[in-house]
């Protein structure tokens, strides 16, 4: 059992006498309300608690240290932060309730949830990626000129997660103004620390990262707040990230429910006796500071504004389930200006189209980032941001580690500080290490406190060109289930600037689609001049009465060549937005021909084709005059040599299908 220092000691700090009991009565509040809530656990009064007791001194020390303008990233023991910045108590006990008048509509619990009046974002349950978004606010600060520092917490269990190492990683490579704050509390749940990791301490981190850390006593609210003041006033002339150890330990629960048996006595009892608020007490009573009336008094004071807040809550109507608010709160208001295009035309290969999109998108917003693996000098691998960097610069081009989770939740980041942030995917495949941000903070963040995620995704899909299992996924779907999310896969270059342009104009978070194969391989006359194309609106590329082929992507390319080689005469619809879908365009096609077949290039089961198959069949059956069929790749791996690749494409069973349909 590690020995346990037993005094602290606070002589080495000059604050005055007024700062000193600022702290202390800062430190005293968050306690009081925490064994109120723990009364009202007991008594079914709030669902769940993570308790801070004994550790109040970080986040009380690191808040006070901080400008009020300054972004700070807590978690679930993170009481003093709200506390230290005066948020409404009552407004903080109906969110603990579900009710309407907390931060999240009910929609969310405890502390997971932002708010931009106070400056403070809250974490997800996923450990890890509000170190990224800490990291895309420290990147605003920087490209907007401003001398701030943001700050995020995470727990030594926390260290453990992969987004510690990208978000630490990527804030040292770019020298960004944030303060990583670790309280080390011995125990991730049950798991001593001895299991979580093998090195003397965490801070020792820092050394790896090229990064200036310490190692503090988390219980000694001047040494926190000392440390964080210190550091903050310099971070603010010479942007850099630091990490901070706290040492600490928590003398409850990891939430109330899973006790404290598994924590020896005698680690208990000895971390008893470095109460943060006991021993600071003593220390201002020495000082002729604070006696036991005047404690009282305090204490007195603030038990009145936790009850008076409390019954506001309690007199709070619980929230009502409204469908239409539900729905309508998934994504930020958005009315769409569709600018048409004017001037000029030139013939463009796909690629190109991308790229004049994205150019002009940079010109248009002057808070637009690029963000990707070899985008800048190097132009990525497909050459699309080739030049950028010589308009626009590096500040607003960057090459990033390879670490798409810190990256996007980066982008995150910069949307609180209202930023836009384009990242690019090297290969849609390996968004896989960035799925946690996309479909737990990029897609929900609006719904569960009402900030908007300005990032579009930008994804290099597809097959066709011998890539192999890792380089030619087409995984739209893995998305389309996920509400929050825009999807969008066009055909063609004109369509893939426009809609290019009107995803990078919308405030929320839009995944883009870009088939590899038809880069280089697809041309078009597209217009010079800056235009979009409205998102959730399909295309009707061709015209028939035999039947109706709903696809997107390459998909439009195989029915168009398979109708022409059959003599068949078809309605072919072009999706080009998956979500939101374009079902009027769908019912219309579908009541004209009234036979359809889906096709897509991802592989038939848990594909798109499925819910448009059923959407048809629930809503559009009595205008059908034969089954609806579905065509889409093999339910296998993605594979590489090329009569294997022609297989698992579904161009010639698309054939056999639409001839069977047309004989129906």
């Amino acid at each position: 059992m590690p020995t346990v220092k037993q005094h602290i000691d606070y002589s080495n700090y000059s604050l005055s006498n007024k700062k000193l009991l600022s702290l202390y009565k800062a430190l005293v509040k968050p306690r009081l309300i925490e064994e109120k809530m723990l009364l009202l656990l007991r008594q079914g009064k709030i669902s769940k608690w993570f308790s801070g007791i004994g550790q109040e001194a970080i986040s009380v020390g690191v808040t006070s240290a901080m400008q009020e303008d300054e972004y700070v990233f807590p978690m679930h023991r993170n009481l003093g932060v709200f506390t230290t910045r005066n948020v409404p108590l009552e407004r903080l006990f109906c969110q603990w309730q579900g009710k309407s008048l907390g931060f999240t509509k009910g929609r969310d619990r405890s502390f997971h949830f932002g708010t931009q009046e106070y400056n403070i974002v809250g974490m997800i349950s996923h450990l890890g990626p509000q170190l990224s978004l800490a990291s895309g606010v420290g990147l605003a600060h920087k490209l907007l000129k401003e001398k701030k520092v943001a700050v995020a917490f995470t727990g030594e269990g926390g260290t453990s997660e992969g987004e510690f190492h990208e978000a630490l990683n990527t804030a040292a490579v770019w020298s960004l103004p944030v303060i990583f704050v670790i309280e080390n509390n011995g125990y991730g749940l049950s798991t001593p620390a001895i299991e979580q990791y093998a090195s003397e301490d965490l801070a020792s981190r820092g050394a790896g990262y090229g990064m200036e850390a310490h190692k503090i006593d988390g219980n000694n609210i001047l040494e926190v707040y000392s440390t964080i003041n210190k550091l903050a006033k310099d971070i603010r002339k010479n942007p850099r990230p630091v990490l901070i150890e706290c040492v600490t330990f928590r003398m409850r629960g990891h939430e109330e429910a899973s006790g404290t048996k598994y924590v020896p006595k005698e680690l208990m009892d000895q971390w008893a006796l470095r109460d943060p608020i006991a021993n600071f007490e003593e220390f201002l009573k020495e000082k002729g500071l604070l006696t036991e009336a005047s404690i009282e008094e305090f204490k007195a004071d603030y038990k009145k504004s936790i009850k008076a807040g409390l019954d506001i809550a309690f007199d709070e109507p619980m929230v009502n389930f409204d469908k239409e608010q539900e729905t309508t709160d998934v994504f930020a208001p958005n009315r769409q200006e569709v600018i048409e295009p004017q001037g000029t035309t030139t013939k463009k290969r796909f690629i190109d189209a991308i790229s004049d999109g994205l150019r002009q998108a940079m010109e248009k917003h002057d808070s637009l980032v690029l963000m990707g693996q070899d985008i800048a000098e190097y132009g990525g691998v497909f050459k699309i941001t080739d030049g950028f960097v010589e308009q626009f610069g590096k500040e607003r081009v960057r090459n990033t580690p390879l670490c798409e989770s810190a990256i996007l939740g980066i982008g995150v980041g910069l949307s609180i500080k209202g930023q836009k942030a384009m990242v690019e995917m090297q290969f849609a495949d390996f968004v896989t290490c960035g799925f946690n941000q996309i479909v737990n903070n990029l897609a929900k963040l609006h719904y569960r406190w009402g900030q908007n995620v300005d990032v579009v995704v930008r994804m290099p899909s597809g097959g066709g060109v011998g890539a192999g299992p890792f380089h030619s996924q087409t995984n739209e779907a893995w998305f389309f289930h996920t509400p929050g999310l825009k999807i969008v896969y066009p055909s063609n270059p004109h369509d893939a600037k426009g809609l290019l342009l009107a995803a990078l104009d919308d405030p929320n978070p839009v995944m883009f689609f870009e088939h590899k194969y038809l880069y280089r391989s697809n041309s078009a006359e597209i217009p010079d001049a800056y235009y979009t194309v409205e998102i959730g609106k399909a295309a009707l590329v061709s015209t028939g009465q035999q039947l109706s082929v709903i696809t997107y992507g390459m998909g439009v390319h195989w029915a168009q060549k398979a109708c022409e080689e059959l003599g068949i005469e078809a309605d072919i619809l072009d999706l080009r937005t998956l979500a939101p879908l374009d079902y009027t365009a769908i019912e219309t096609t579908i009541k004209k021909t009234n036979k359809v077949i889906i096709l897509h290039e991802d592989s038939l089961t848990g594909g798109i084709g499925g819910e448009l198959s059923a959407y048809i069949s629930e809503h559009l059956f009595e205008h059908l005059d034969g089954p609806v069929m579905r065509v889409a790749s093999m339910d296998t791996p993605f594979p590489f040599a090329t009569n294997l690749e022609a297989g698992y494409l579904p161009i010639d069973r698309f054939k056999d299908q639409i001839q069977k349909l047309v004989q129906y």
